[in-house]
């Protein structure tokens, strides 16, 4: 199994593969993490959500906008 983030505009639209980085990951646990350090970086970069990705297959969408 490998664990990656999708990035995504607001409207869900996937954003350009160079937009941020293409990262794998063995585990959910390490992707999770890794999102949790890298998460206002790939913000800056435009994404405004990520969908985390078990191979191909969906696993949960969440925003990167800070809670007001």
């Amino acid at each position: 199994m490998a664990w990656s983030w999708r990035y995504e505009a607001a409207d869900g639209r996937v954003l350009d593969e160079d937009a941020a980085p293409a990262e794998l990951f063995s585990s959910r646990g390490d992707a999770e993490s890794w999102l949790g350090e890298e998460w206002r970086g790939i913000a800056a970069a435009g994404a405004a959500q990520v969908t985390l990705l078990e191979d191909d297959r969906p696993v949960y969408t969440m925003s990167l906008s800070e809670p007001a």
